[in-house]
């Protein structure tokens, strides 16, 4: 199964490796029928999610659906998207990978450098949200980890802070996809985002992660939406649709972040399993759209 980890070591620059597997179905749907979108949700998707498909056909088909951007994407591939009209709602790059992150001061050095760098291009691109990860816990206790990541990430903060860019950390589960990562709870994130007090440190509240390793989560939502930059959506279990074949209510769920007063971006990021997987975004739009 193709697996985020995977897919980003062929993206995280921006570009994406095309194998020889079946293209993917275009439904007729899909191509030509825009949505009438209530406009209360900020629509984007995932690029390698859909990576058999270039990031020229992927903008072409996701148009229609009411969709305006498109997440973890690099500087490779941001003339695409402005060519369309599309955001870049989360930019990567900066990132080592998902393993070797803030938590661990051997990579402060070459981290400070990425970020260095790419900070002003995103700002230049116009964009706000730049994504970065803790890192595993590799025997390391939370309350360590979170002062490593507390003493790296003030080493970039006043650069993101000048250039109106936003650091933004993704929650991911510990217990199925990403054993031994140490940002695996919202309490932990939320403890960095008030330790390194700035405004331009949030977290990535990735609804499918959370749900696995902590549940609850409208409660995790309403308490903690202002250390939350962006949302991302899969069904559990499985990381597929987002339908009535898993166990969350994406409708209530909408609704909760809606009701905080949220303006940033829900982005999809489940792995499709049906024929028309483009089909399968647009119902996943529609569910999402409260």
């Amino acid at each position: 199964m193709l697996t985020r980890r995977r897919a980003l070591k062929t993206l995280i620059a921006g570009t994406a490796a095309f194998t020889a597997q079946p293209r993917f179905v275009f439904s007729k749907t899909s191509e030509t029928m825009p949505l009438p979108l209530k406009g209360n949700i900020h629509h984007a998707v995932c690029r390698w999610c859909f990576n058999q498909l270039s990031v020229e056909e992927l903008c072409k088909a996701v148009i229609p659906m009411g969709i305006t951007a498109i997440d973890l994407v690099g500087p490779a591939d941001w003339p695409t998207l402005k060519r369309f009209g599309l955001h870049s709602s989360m930019c990567n790059g900066a990132e080592i990978n998902l393993v070797n992150g803030w938590n661990d001061p051997k990579y402060h050095k070459q981290l400070i450098e990425n970020y260095t760098a790419m900070i002003p291009k995103v700002a230049a691109a116009g964009y706000q949200n730049l994504i970065c990860f803790s890192g595993n816990r590799n025997g390391m206790d939370d309350e360590t980890g979170l002062a490593n990541c507390v003493l790296g990430l003030k080493q970039i903060m006043p650069l993101a802070e000048k250039y109106g860019v936003t650091i933004v950390m993704e929650l991911l589960n510990s217990k199925v996809d990403h054993k031994d990562y140490m940002c695996d709870r919202t309490h932990w994130g939320v403890a960095l985002c008030k330790s390194l007090g700035s405004e331009n440190f949030k977290l990535l509240y990735d609804i499918y992660h959370m749900q696995i390793d902590e549940g609850d989560v409208i409660r995790n939502i309403r308490d903690h939406h202002a250390y939350i930059a962006h949302y991302h959506t899969a069904g559990v279990p499985g990381r597929h649709e987002i339908d009535e074949n898993q166990e969350l209510y994406y409708p209530a769920i909408m609704r909760a972040i809606v009701e905080t007063g949220f303006k940033g971006f829900v982005a999809q990021e489940f792995i499709p399993t049906a024929t028309d997987k483009l089909a399968s975004l647009q119902k996943a739009v529609q569910i999402c759209d409260v």
